[in-house]
C-alpha cells in the first residue's frame, strides 16, 4: 500500500543518495521500486528493497530516531511515486539522450542495470521462483534479454573507432521495446490484482 509520502523530486532525491552512500543509481533505485511493486512476492517489504540497494551489510548507520524516520519517509515517497506510475501504467525508461560514443556507452550500461539489477530483480524480490502466469516469465526473461543486449551493445561501442549515428537509433528502439514490455506486463499482470496489493509499509 501507499505510505502517503511526498517525493522530494530527482535532484534532492540524488542528494540524499549521495549523503549516504548509496551505490544505486537513482533510475535503477526507481525502476527496483517499480519492479518490487509488480512482484507478486507478497512477503517482499520497501524495507527490503531499501536494504538491497546498499548491499549486504553496508546499509548507513542511522543515528537518532529522527534521521530514521526522515530517512524511510525520503525513500517511501519515491515508493509512492513509483507505486502512482505502476497504477496508471505509465513506466518508462528515462528517455536517452544523444552523446558521443564515450557517453553513450554510459547510457546502455545504465539500461542494462536499471533493468536487470533495478526491475527485474526487484520484481524477483530475493526469491528464485515465483507463482507466475507463462507469459509473465517470459516478459521478464525478455527483459533480462533486453539488458544483456544493452550490455554487449556497450561493448561494441568501446571497440569501435568511430562514431556511428545508427548506434542511437538501437539504443531508442531497445527502450521502447522494454517499455511496451513493461506496459503489457503491468496491463495484464498486475493491474487486474492491483487492488489486492498489500505491500506493508514497515
Amino acid at each position: 500500500m501507499q505510505s502517503e509520502n511526498v517525493y522530494i523530486g530527482d535532484d534532492k532525491f540524488k542528494n540524499f543518495l549521495n549523503h549516504y552512500n548509496c551505490p544505486t543509481e537513482i533510475n535503477e533505485v526507481k525502476l527496483k521500486f517499480a519492479g518490487a511493486i509488480c512482484s507478486p512476492n507478497v512477503n517482499l517489504r520497501p524495507t527490503d528493497v531499501i536494504s538491497s540497494l546498499f548491499g549486504e551489510n553496508k546499509q548507513p548507520r542511522l543515528q537518532t530516531k529522527d534521521e530514521a524516520n526522515l530517512f524511510f519517509k525520503f525513500f517511501m515517497g519515491l515508493w509512492d511515486e513509483m507505486f502512482s506510475k505502476i497504477k496508471d501504467n505509465n513506466l518508462l525508461l528515462p528517455k536517452a539522450v544523444n552523446g558521443c560514443r564515450d557517453e553513450l556507452i554510459i547510457l546502455c550500461r545504465q539500461r542494462s542495470r536499471q533493468i536487470e539489477c533495478g526491475f527485474v530483480e526487484g520484481f524477483w524480490g530475493g526469491l528464485e521462483k515465483l507463482d507466475i502466469p507463462l507469459f509473465a516469465g517470459e516478459l521478464i526473461n525478455s527483459l533480462s534479454d533486453l539488458a544483456e543486449a544493452y550490455y554487449v551493445l556497450s561493448q561494441k561501442l568501446e571497440k569501435m573507432n568511430k562514431e556511428d549515428d545508427n548506434i542511437f537509433k538501437v539504443i531508442v528502439n531497445m527502450d521502447k521495446k522494454a517499455n511496451e514490455i513493461f506496459s503489457f506486463l503491468i496491463e495484464h499482470l498486475v493491474l487486474p490484482k492491483f487492488d489486492e496489493l498489500n505491500k506493508q509499509v514497515n
